[in-house]
This record gives structure tokens, C-alpha cells and sequence, in this order.
């Protein structure tokens, strides 16, 4: 099996009790994700089957994300799972206090991680550091976020604030949602979360594990082909020989005159279009040519 899904993660279970159930449905145990999604989030988790999960690192980067805000309320975990550790009012916030502010978290930005969070320090998961009560510098990191669209206000004693993120990959909503609060003045933390995109992989095109396991039954399932998620690397298509040749692991020459105008990575096809990997483009210092990158069927 070779390609992708786009699953509609449930609340409730971890990205890798996701991997774990499609390893049963699938019978099949090289799987992996695109992205993790946090517990309580649901939406596009990217699924990569067989040697798909090499090709992971080369699918589009952006992701997005429509999110619930809560203010007032700030809790160790930045969500709703957390214990609450500040309360404050917030029935005179009104959103033209927020829509300038949203303009600052656009572009390029410093963010500091949850707390509880699966990044690693010093080998190991912060997570794991905060539930035992460890002090940790926490690393800050550059995100970038495009566009922040307000979809829906509610006032009141702890206003609800819903709003659609367009981002690059590593960005945590989270600390979006901390850092707004903060920025108010009151505290915020994020209430629901939905990603609507990942990988390529729109939230309306994704299947629940129930649809999979249904579609499996009678013979309905099918996986994403590798080659509709790379669009965004030019195609090369070589010649049955430079085809063989390249799957080989052997390099391929090519006649151009300056690789350093070309994408370093690109689609490699056969002369009959098949898909076969994931090429670069080198120079020796005598020839350019092709290498291969990641070569996930035999040339056909």
C-alpha cells in the first residue's frame, strides 16, 4: 500500500491512538502522521501508508485552523483540559478591544510553546518535565501565522472568540490563544479547536476512521495517490533507461546549463508518468545531474 489519507481525527484520542487503529483496519504497521493534533482537537490529521511516510517532509507546509477562545479564564495547559490558575472578568471586552491586536500576530512571530506540549528539551517531552512538577526554560520559536479571520463573537462574563488561522507548520493555537488573553490584560485559553487543512488535505475531503473501516468492509477504500499532494514540485519526466537507472540509486545527468535556477526537489516520473520519488538536483563541479531523494516504486 502506498499513498495517503486524510482522517478526521476525533476528540478524544491522541494522534497515535489514530496510527494505532489504522495499523489494525489497514493490517499494515509502517504508517505515520503529518502533524499532531492535540487530544481534545479534531479535524485533517494527514495519514502517510506504506513508503508514503518518506515523503511526509515534502507535502505543503501550511495548515489551518478554526479556533474557540475563551477570555477571562488561563490555565496551565492554555485549554480547557488544564487546571485554571487566573479568573478575571471579561463582561465589558468588546471586539473592537481584540481586532487590533490581531493585526500583531500576523507575519513572522516570537511564540513560546504550551507548557504541556510534545516538544522535546534536553531529550525529553516538556510534558512530561511539567506534570512532575520540573522548572523548564521553555525554547522560544519563529512561527508564522498569515491571516487571523474573525468568524464569531460572544460577549459576556467569559466572551467567546472564533476565528479562522491560516499558518505555517509548528505554530501552536494554544499559545495564540494564552498570548491574546495575555495581551488583553484579562487571560485567554483556547476552548475547541477544528483544523480545516493540513498537508494539502482540506477538511471536507477527509474520511472518520467509522467511514474507513465501513468503506474496507465492502471494498470501497482507497488510498490518496503520493502525486496529488506534490503538486507543488515541478515534474521531471526521465526516459525508461534514466528511469531504471535513477530507481537504482544512480545519478542521471542532465543538460542544464544552472541547476541553482531550478527547485532543489522535483516529482520524478517515468516516461509513462508514473510516479517513482522524490529527485534533487546536484553539481559535481564538472556536470549537473539528478540524485535520487526518496524512491517509492520500482521504475513501471
Amino acid at each position: 500500500m502506498l499513498g495517503f489519507i486524510g482522517l478526521n481525527k476525533p476528540s478524544g484520542l491522541t494522534s497515535h491512538d489514530c496510527i494505532n487503529k489504522l495499523r489494525k483496519l489497514l493490517d499494515i504497521k509502517k504508517i505515520g502522521h503529518g502533524g499532531t493534533l492535540d487530544p481534545t482537537a479534531t479535524g485533517v490529521l494527514p495519514i502517510a501508508v506504506g513508503k508514503a511516510t518518506r515523503l511526509l517532509p515534502f507535502l505543503p507546509k501550511n495548515k489551518a485552523y478554526n479556533a474557540t477562545i475563551i477570555f477571562g479564564l488561563q490555565t496551565q495547559t492554555d485549554d480547557l483540559e488544564g487546571e485554571i490558575i487566573k479568573v478575571k472578568s471579561g463582561i465589558n471586552l468588546v471586539l473592537q478591544d481584540i481586532e487590533p491586536l490581531l493585526k500583531k500576530f500576523l507575519g513572522n512571530i516570537k511564540q513560546i510553546p504550551p507548557l504541556y506540549s510534545a516538544i522535546q528539551k534536553n531529550g525529553k517531552r516538556l510534558y512530561f518535565s511539567a506534570r512532575k512538577g520540573e522548572k523548564v526554560d521553555i525554547p522560544v520559536r519563529t512561527v508564522r501565522i498569515d491571516m487571523i479571520k474573525i468568524l464569531n463573537w460572544s460577549p459576556g462574563e467569559f466572551p467567546a472568540l472564533t476565528i479562522n488561522i491560516q499558518c505555517g507548520s509548528g505554530t501552536y493555537i494554544r499559545s495564540l490563544a494564552r498570548d491574546l488573553g495575555q495581551a488583553l490584560g484579562i487571560g485567554g485559553t483556547l476552548a475547541k479547536l477544528v483544523r480545516t487543512e493540513s498537508c494539502g488535505i482540506l477538511l471536507p475531503h477527509t474520511l472518520t476512521l467509522e467511514r474507513i473501516n465501513k468503506q474496507l468492509k465492502y471494498d470501497k477504500f482507497s488510498l490518496i495517490e503520493p502525486e496529488s499532494l506534490l503538486k507543488e514540485l515541478p515534474i521531471l519526466n526521465l526516459s525508461s533507461a534514466d528511469g531504471i537507472r535513477w530507481c537504482q540509486g544512480q545519478k542521471v545527468f542532465t543538460d542544464i546549463l544552472n541547476v541553482e535556477l531550478f527547485p532543489k526537489f522535483v516529482r520524478i516520473n517515468n516516461e509513462k508518468e508514473h510516479f517513482l520519488g522524490i529527485g534533487s538536483y546536484m553539481y559535481d563541479g564538472k556536470n549537473n545531474f539528478l540524485k535520487p531523494k526518496v524512491v517509492v516504486r520500482e521504475n513501471l
